[in-house]
Parts: C-alpha cells; sequence; structure tokens
C-alpha cells in the first residue's frame, strides 16, 4: 500500500491525473475500470482539460466497476457523469468504451457485462485483469457497489453481481473481490473529512476495519495505491 496525501481533492485530481497519464504512455493498450463520485468528476475534467489531446486516448479502453440500474440519461448514471466531464471533450474510438447498460434488467446485465470483461481482458492466474482499476471509498467503507451488509459479495466466483444500496433500495451491477485484487494496479480516490475515520481504521487495521469492503482491497500485484486529501488522511499518523 503507497499512500498519496496532497492539499485537496483539485490536487488529488491534478497528480492522480499525472499517474494515469504516466500509465498511458507507458502502456501499448490500457484496459481501466472507472469509479463514479465526485472526486472522479475532477479527475475527468483534469484530464480532459491536460490531457485530452496529449494522449493516445486509442490505446484506452473504459469500463466501469459499477453502475446504478438506471438509463443512461439519468443523472445518476456513473457512465452519463464520464461522458459529461471526460468522454465528450476526447478523441477516443466508441468501440474503446463499454459501459454498463443499467437501463437492463440487472441480473441478465450482471451476466452480460461479466462476459464483456471475460472477452476482452488479459487473464491473470485464470481471471480477468484490468490494467488499472479505480475505486472510491463511502463513509461506510463500501468500495464499488459492494457494501457492509452484503460483503459476501466480495467473495462472489462471478465476475459480476447485482447489489442493493442499504438505504434506497435502488440496485447496482459492480464487480466483483476476484476482479479488483486481479488487477495490474488498484488506486482509491478518497476526499473530504467524512472519509476520514474509515480511512484510519483501513489503514491502521483499528476499530472494525474487518465490517468493511474497502478493507479486502489488497490486489495480488500488491499496487495499491491511496490517493487521499489532507481531511481524508486526517486520522493518519
Amino acid at each position: 500500500m503507497e499512500l498519496k496525501i496532497y492539499k485537496d481533492k483539485q490536487e488529488v485530481a491534478a497528480e492522480f491525473s499525472n499517474f494515469f497519464a504516466d500509465k498511458v504512455n507507458e502502456s501499448d493498450s490500457l484496459h481501466v475500470a472507472l469509479s463514479g463520485g465526485s472526486t472522479p468528476k475532477i479527475v475527468f475534467d483534469v484530464l480532459a482539460r491536460e490531457f485530452g489531446s496529449d494522449l493516445d486516448w486509442n490505446k484506452v479502453h473504459f469500463y466501469w466497476g459499477d453502475e446504478r440500474c438506471v438509463p443512461p440519461t439519468d443523472d445518476e448514471s456513473n457512465y452519463k457523469m464520464t461522458v459529461e466531464h471526460l468522454l465528450s471533450k476526447i478523441e477516443i474510438p466508441e468501440e474503446n468504451i463499454h459501459r454498463i447498460k443499467g437501463e437492463n434488467e440487472p441480473k441478465g446485465e450482471a451476466v452480460r457485462y461479466s462476459e464483456v470483461i471475460e472477452q476482452y481482458l488479459a487473464e491473470s492466474n485464470g481471471i480477468p485483469a484490468f490494467d488499472l482499476v479505480i475505486l472510491g471509498m463511502g463513509d461506510d467503507g463500501h468500495t464499488a457497489s459492494i457494501f457492509p451488509h452484503e460483503i459476501d459479495l466480495w467473495h462472489s466466483e462471478k465476475t459480476c453481481e447485482v447489489a442493493v444500496h442499504p438505504d434506497s433500495g435502488q440496485r447496482r451491477i459492480t464487480i466483483t473481490g476476484k476482479i479488483i485484487n486481479a488487477a495490474a494496479t488498484v488506486a482509491f480516490l478518497v476526499t473530504g473529512e467524512g472519509k476520514a475515520e474509515k480511512v484510519g481504521e483501513i489503514v491502521r487495521r483499528t476499530g472494525s476495519f474487518k465490517d468493511y469492503p474497502a478493507t479486502l482491497v489488497a490486489p495480488t500485484s500488491n499496487n495499491l495505491y491511496w490517493f487521499l486529501d489532507d481531511a481524508a488522511a486526517a486520522n493518519l499518523s
């Protein structure tokens, strides 16, 4: 685990964008699982503004680590957010964008998207392996769309599962733990004081850390990065 701590979310976005650009430039192809949330939104803005015309986007394939079961025109869609803040501002082949179809029946879509991932990704120890998985973390310690009350989904043998939000009951498609931990690189983007308690427990292995799905992120490659702002890192010594 490598901690990268910066002043605020804008600096986190700038530094992660540089990190991402290096990954693209060093690779013949880069298969990336994206996250939703406020921090990735800022990252996408920086990527579009600072690297939109400088990177070879033909080498990049975008997927989603999770998606709400809503149409792609819905304001809650992670795909829509990515289109608005990144995809509409760069030159990337349409066939390189592999979205979760949130408008489909969830169980069937989990199967279909599993097949997409299995078709396009090379395997590591028999498991489809992303080059980069970008993760967020909720105030409750969830990551992707695996929440504490469904932490067993992490250990599923499937590539994708259907998760249920504990408060709204909204269904979501999510990749599972075996896919996250098979990735060549995993990077958390976590900002804000509301995340400080869980970040502290997870990184320091204290309190109720075993109850949080984010604790289970441990890629076999050992390439795990936490991009944090000062507020999220407040409980770290």
